[in-house]
């Protein structure tokens, strides 16, 4: 049987955040009702003219500087001429030859893989290389009924970014990947936000199987705007099988592998023919004549300043400043806001430990919000009151069960650390004569014990601090009372 070589190259399409659309001032907005926000320009009434949106180049732009792309000094707009009904110009206003961006890459973040494939990446620290982001507007909405169709255009003219990879991923598992990477640097940037359910971020993939050895690719299919990271993955795999299949002769009804555009049915899990795939010339571009071109350079300067810290630079920041490890990092950067939480925690108490910060606010924080189906937007729980906490564990003024009481009063109800310690009576015991007089009780009960810790067995010490801590009703210093038991048990 012979292996094949599969390789996939993605488009993505993602809005840009901007309040008005590409071309005209009619507003941007997610749920509106039908056809509501609409205007001759976007409508491509005839005589209707278009204006550029400047914020939407700025933010393209700021998207290109972020993934390393270079900018041409001049770029220009052009006209893509197709009939679809949910682009009633029958024209679409794109860029073909001097695109905003060109060249840069995606790098692939080992936690934007799938949870059951982190473990076995086959290329960890992938980048791949991007061959354009050019600048369009978005197409109106299709609701297909079972006899018949209806149109929303409110999201026609919307600001959309096409990111154009070179044809250099390998699996599902890196598309996932890729798309998640990618999601993540847009969101950092301030740019867009990236809701695949919303429809604002949509992949196209393309995919060629070929037999090892040959160096050609193969036959090019594209499945269409899939909407979700589970679609996506289930839709290369079964694509992948089915050019397969077809190339070693045993697909049921396929014969040979045409380049073509094809959709995915997630509930039959499998692809169907769209329409044989259109090329470059097929469309007619030409220059745009309703739209100057524009220079690059000021615009550029502009949002050099702009350029945000990436999570793969927070992450090496995290590990070189605060001593994380690489995968508490990465969960922190994952996210913008929680990356920020754990850095305002941490400035609130600079006397706890970062490490044992990050701890807290992984392991408890997130554990409650997943709990309670939210995120580290909803929280409530100040950032400095997880520091005040952390602090206070490790200074012995509360041991770390009691911290974690104190921590679910927090997340219920608010309030400050020190207030509840107060409350609940936690203060711990840490006066030496006291602890000292507790000792000395339970060592004068504990002849055997005491033989043990003093023939070399170093836990039985927990034993002694487990007594302590029930006599004191839970108030002792532990760390304090192992101490003192050290002392006077071994000398």
């Amino acid at each position: 049987m012979p292996k094949y070589i599969v390789t996939i190259g993605l488009e993505v399409h993602a809005q840009l955040n901007t309040k008005s659309k590409m071309f005209c001032t009619c507003a941007v907005g997610y749920g509106g009702e039908p056809n509501t926000q609409t205007c001759p320009v976007c409508l491509g009434l005839p005589g209707a003219l278009p204006v550029l949106n400047l914020g939407a180049i700025e933010k393209t732009i700021l998207t290109g500087l972020m993934l390393g792309c270079r900018t041409p000094e001049i770029s220009k707009w052009d006209r893509k001429n197709y009939f679809y009904p949910d682009m009633p110009k029958n024209y679409q206003t794109t860029q073909m030859d001097l695109p905003l961006c060109l060249g840069g890459g995606v790098p692939l973040y080992d936690f934007a893989y799938p949870k059951d494939a982190q473990k076995t990446i086959a290329n960890p620290g992938k980048i791949v290389n991007l061959t354009r982001i050019h600048l369009e507007e978005d197409v109106g909405k299709s609701t297909h009924h079972d006899k018949f169709t209806t149109l929303d255009f409110n999201r026609a003219g919307t600001p959309l970014m096409e990111i154009v990879s070179e044809p250099e991923l390998d699996s599902a598992e890196e598309v996932v990947a890729y798309l998640n990477s990618l999601r993540q640097i847009l969101i950092y940037g301030g740019v867009g936000d990236a809701d695949m359910e919303k429809g604002q971020m949509r992949a196209d993939v393309n995919i060629s199987v070929r037999p090892e050895g040959q160096k050609e690719l193969g036959t090019k299919i594209e499945l269409k705007n899939i909407n979700s990271m589970s679609a996506i993955r289930r839709a290369v795999k079964a694509e992948t099988e089915r050019q397969i299949d077809v190339l070693e002769g045993r697909h049921p009804t396929d014969k040979v592998l045409v380049q073509s555009t094809r959709r995915w049915d997630d509930d039959l899990g499998e692809t169907t023919l769209m329409r044989s795939k259109e090329d470059a010339h097929d469309y007619r571009y030409f220059p745009c004549p309703d739209l100057i071109p524009v220079k690059t350079a000021p615009i550029i300067e502009r949002m050099k300043p702009l350029r945000p810290e990436l999570p793969h630079e927070k992450c090496a920041r995290f590990e070189k400043d605060f001593g994380l490890t690489a995968y508490d990092a990465n969960v922190l950067a994952s996210e913008q806001a929680l990356a920020a939480y754990f850095e305002q925690a941490v400035s609130a108490a600079p006397n706890a430990p970062a490490k044992k910060i990050a701890n807290w606010i992984i392991n408890e924080l997130l554990g409650r919000l997943n709990e309670a189906a939210q995120t580290i937007t909803d929280c409530t729980l100040e950032p400095a009151s997880i520091g005040e906490l952390v602090a206070l564990v490790e200074a012995g003024k509360i041991s770390n069960n009691q911290g974690k009481e104190v921590f679910g009063e927090l997340f219920a109800n608010g309030g400050k650390p020190a207030d509840i310690v107060k409350a609940k009576g936690f203060e711990q015991v840490s006066d030496t004569g006291a602890l000292e007089a507790i000792v000395d009780q339970i060592i004068a009960g504990a002849a055997e014990k005491v033989a043990e810790v003093k023939g070399g067995n170093e836990k039985a010490l927990n034993w002694f601090t487990g007594q302590a801590m029930k006599l004191s009703g839970g108030k002792a210093n532990p760390k304090l009372v192992t101490e003192i038991v050290r002392k006077k048990v071994l000398g």
